[in-house]
């Protein structure tokens, strides 16, 4: 069974067993979540998309706070001395996938 799910306004195709990160969402270590907003379903060669798709993605939080990789943006004008340093991390939470109903 495959489905897409939209999560914090990204979609994700998803399996039972999966893991995967998304964008930071609330809640401890081992809490489960549900996502209720499923784009498409696909069980077995049957596919129902839309408004016929009445399916619920449950899930676990794997771990609550996951950093990605650092992301550098860098300004400069040459010529004027001006030089601007400016980095982030985004934040991510690992969930894995228990069930499709």
């Amino acid at each position: 069974m495959l489905a897409i799910v939209k999560i914090s306004g990204q979609q994700f195709k998803v399996q039972a067993g999966d893991s995967l990160y998304i964008p930071r969402i609330e809640g401890k270590t081992g809490d489960k979540v549900e996502f209720s907003e499923v784009l498409m379903l696909d069980n077995g060669g049957k596919i129902s998309a839309g408004d016929a798709v009445k399916s619920i993605v449950k899930a676990e939080i794997l771990r609550e706070l996951v950093q990605g990789d650092k992301v550098i943006a860098f300004k400069m004008k040459r010529r004027k001395g001006f030089r601007k340093k400016h980095g982030h991390r985004t934040h991510y939470t690992q969930i894995r996938i228990d069930s499709i109903a």
